[in-house]
């Protein structure tokens, strides 16, 4: 290894606000097995598909409702 080494160069990380926590979350079998279809569909794993989705919702605010 160098004693130094020089990041002049370098870019901040894209993702590095990004950064995500690991959680449990009990999803109903028909909710998970939708999430896992469209990840066959897509090629995108249904964890990131279920991030994206919560993602769009928190960014857009929506609000429950419950009737």
């Amino acid at each position: 290894m160098r004693d130094e080494y020089d990041f002049s160069g370098s870019r901040p990380n894209p993702y590095a606000e990004r950064v995500r926590r690991p959680v449990t979350v009990n999803i109903d079998v028909e909710t998970i097995d939708y999430f896992k279809e469209e990840a066959r569909r897509t090629g995108i794993s249904y964890q990131n598909i279920i991030n994206m989705y919560l993602g769009e919702c928190a960014a857009q605010k929506i609000r429950l409702t419950f009737v």
